[in-house]
C-alpha cells in the first residue's frame, strides 16, 4: 500500500488554506507550495511566527515565547525541512549548557551539558545512585529517536496511516512496548528513587517545560525524548538575529513557490458539508470586513480548543457526530498551561559573567511550580542581534493558571504584582536596578489571546500524560475529511522542532492523498 484510497479526482492543484502562520502552519504551507499546491495562509497577527515570533521595543528585539531551537543538526527536523525547501538554515550556536537549573536554596546550578559524558558526570555528582534511571532513559531515547526518524504516523487513523506506522517499526521498537503505560514516577519507584527530593524536583522542573505536567504524570517514553534531546549529536541552539529568522525564511520559501500569506486576517469559521471541508470564513482585521474562501483542504495551526470552536460555530445541524465526540474529549481534558512572561531590556552590567543562555529557578520547595514559583529564563548574547552593543535582553516566563487572569477583579494590579515579584526573584541572580534596567514589559494569558488568538492563552500544547501522548494523542487527521491539525496539540513539548514534525507528517499524508 503506497497511496491513500481517498484521493479525489481533480486535475488542478488542490486549493489549500492554512489557518495560522505559526511555525507549524508556515512549514506545512511552504512544503505544500513546493509540491505545487495552491496555498494561502491566514493569520490574525501583525507578524508571522506565532509563539516563535518577535517584537521590538526601544532598540531591543524580544523573542515572544520560544527562545531556543532543536533540530538544526544534520538529520534534524529543521535541517530536513530546509533541505527539502532548498533554503539555508539560519546561523546558530549551541546552547551549552542547555539549561542551568537552580533548586531552592542552592547557589550551584545543575548544568545540563550537551556532551554526553560531561552530562553523565554532572548527574552522577548531583544525584548519587540515580544512574540506572538515567541509563534506562537514554536507552529509551535512542530507540524512540530512531523510530521517530522513520516518520511514523501517530496515532494512525486509517489503513494508510497504519501502514506508515508499520514501516517505521523495527525489532528494537518492540523493546519500548513494556513502557507504553508507564510514567516517570513509575520509573523512579522501580529504582528506589521515589524519595529523592532533589532528583524529583529537577525532573519536575524540566518536564514541566516540555510535557506541561510534572514527573509523576509524564509518560515515560515521551520524557525519554524530552530529556535526551539536549545532548549530542542532537542539542539545543540559540539563533543569530532572533527566532523570527525561522518564520522569515519559511515565508520566503512559501512566496517563492507561489503561496500567499495574509496577515491581519482571522479565520472565524471552518465550513464543511457532509463532513467534508469546503472552505473558511475570514475577517480582514484591517478593514473589518468578512469573506469566504473555498478550499479542498484546510490545515489548522491552532490548539484543539480553538479547532472545535472554529468548527462548532457553524449553523445548527451541520455538526456531525464524530466531531461532537472529538469536542467532548477536548472539553474533558485537564486545562493546559498558560504563561506569564516578563521581557527586560538591560545594560550589560545586569548580566553576571559567564551567564548561561538559559536558566531555570525554583524558589519555594513547598509551593507549586506554577504561579510565579519558578522561572525559565533566556538571556541574549552579545552581538546576537537582539540588542545594541552594551545591552542585552532577559526573557523570564512562569506557568500560571489562566483562570486567575480572566476572573480577577483588578487585572492591572495582578499584572503589576507578578511583574514586581518576578523582578525581585530575578534580582537574586541578576544585577537589576534603576540604572541597569532600560525597558520592562510583561505578557499574560490575556496578551497571548489578543496577539496569538490561542484559547485562554494556552501555550506548550496538551499535557503529555499517558492518555494524551504519542499513540493516544490527537491525530493530524480530524473527524472532518480534509481538515488537518498541526502544531503543539499534535506534537507538543519540543518547541519549533515538534510543530515542524507535525507539519511534515501532515504534508506526507496530503501528498499521498493528492499524489503531489
Amino acid at each position: 500500500m503506497t497511496k491513500n484510497d481517498n484521493c479525489p479526482n481533480q486535475t488542478s492543484p488542490p486549493r489549500i488554506v492554512v489557518v495560522g502562520g505559526g511555525i507549524g502552519g508556515l512549514t506545512a504551507a511552504a512544503l505544500l507550495a513546493r509540491r505545487g499546491a495552491n496555498v494561502t495562509v491566514f493569520d490574525s497577527a501583525i507578524v508571522p511566527g506565532g509563539c516563535a515570533s518577535t517584537f521590538k521595543r526601544r532598540g531591543f528585539t524580544f523573542d515572544v515565547g520560544a527562545t531556543q531551537v532543536a533540530g538544526l543538526e544534520p538529520g534534524g527536523i529543521h535541517h530536513r525541512i530546509f533541505k527539502q525547501l532548498e533554503i539555508d538554515l539560519p546561523a546558530a550556536t549551541f546552547c551549552d549548557p542547555a539549561c542551568a537549573v537552580f533548586l531552592p536554596g542552592e547557589t550551584e546550578p545543575i548544568n545540563v551539558w550537551r556532551d554526553r559524558e560531561k552530562w553523565q558526570q554532572e548527574r552522577q555528582r548531583q544525584f548519587p545512585g540515580s544512574e540506572p534511571f538515567w541509563q534506562l532513559m537514554g536507552h529509551l531515547f535512542r530507540i524512540s529517536w530512531r523510530f521517530q526518524s522513520r516518520d511514523p504516523v501517530l496515532p494512525p487513523r486509517n489503513l494508510w496511516d497504519l501502514w506508515q506506522l508499520t514501516k517505521a517499526v523495527r525489532p528494537d521498537t518492540l523493546l519500548t512496548l513494556p513502557f507504553v503505560f508507564s510514567t516517570v514516577g513509575d520509573a523512579l519507584r522501580w529504582f528506589g528513587l521515589e524519595n529523592d527530593d532533589r532528583l524529583r524536583t529537577f525532573l519536575d522542573l524540566q518536564l514541566k517545560l516540555y510535557s506541561q505536567v510534572e514527573a509523576e504524570e509524564t509518560a515515560l517514553l515521551y520524557a525519554a525524548t524530552a530529556l535526551g534531546v539536549s545532548q549530542a549529536p542532537q542539542g539545543l541552539y540559540h539563533l543569530q538575529g532572533s527566532m523570527q529568522v525561522l518564520s522569515d525564511r519559511l515565508v520566503a520559501a512559501l512566496e517563492r513557490d507561489g503561496g500567499k500569506l495574509l496577515m491581519r486576517h482571522a479565520v472565524e469559521q471552518i465550513d464543511n458539508e457532509k463532513n467534508r471541508v469546503t472552505g473558511v470564513r475570514v475577517r480582514n482585521l484591517k478593514t473589518d470586513t468578512t469573506f469566504s474562501e473555498t478550499a479542498d483542504i484546510v490545515v489548522a495551526n491552532v490548539t484543539v480548543h480553538d479547532l472545535v470552536k472554529l468548527v462548532s460555530s457553524q449553523r445548527e445541524g451541520s455538526i456531525f457526530f464524530d466531531m461532537q465526540g472529538y469536542r467532548d474529549r477536548v472539553e474533558k481534558m485537564p486545562s493546559p498551561s498558560a504563561a506569564f512572561v516578563l521581557y527586560l531590556g538591560v545594560k550589560d552590567a545586569a548580566i553576571p559573567e559567564n551567564c548561561p543562555p538559559h536558566l531555570q529557578f525554583f524558589y519555594d520547595p513547598n509551593g507549586p511550580i506554577a504561579e510565579n514559583n519558578s522561572l525559565f529564563i533566556s538571556v541574549s548574547k552579545p552581538g546576537d542581534g537582539r540588542a545594541s552593543n552594551g545591552k542585552r535582553t532577559i526573557t523570564a516566563s512562569s506557568f500560571t493558571d489562566p483562570r486567575s487572569w480572566f476572573n480577577c477583579a483588578d487585572y492591572d494590579a495582578l499584572k503589576q504584582s507578578y511583574t514586581d515579584s518576578a523582578i525581585a526573584k530575578l534580582s537574586q541572580f541578576f544585577n537589576l536596578n534603576a540604572e541597569t534596567i532600560v525597558h520592562i514589559e510583561a505578557a499574560t494569558p490575556r496578551t497571548f489571546v489578543r496577539f496569538s488568538g490561542r484559547d485562554r492563552g494556552f501555550v506548550g500544547g496538551v499535557g503529555q500524560r499517558i492518555s494524551t501522548f504519542g499513540p493516544f494523542g490527537f491525530a493530524n487527521r480530524t473527524p472532518i475529511e480534509n481538515l488537518w491539525l498541526v502544531g503543539d496539540s499534535t506534537h507538543p513539548g519540543e518547541g519549533t522542532a515538534g510543530v515542524s514534525y507535525s507539519a511534515l507528517t501532515v504534508v506526507k499524508q496530503i501528498v499521498a492523498q493528492y499524489d503531489l
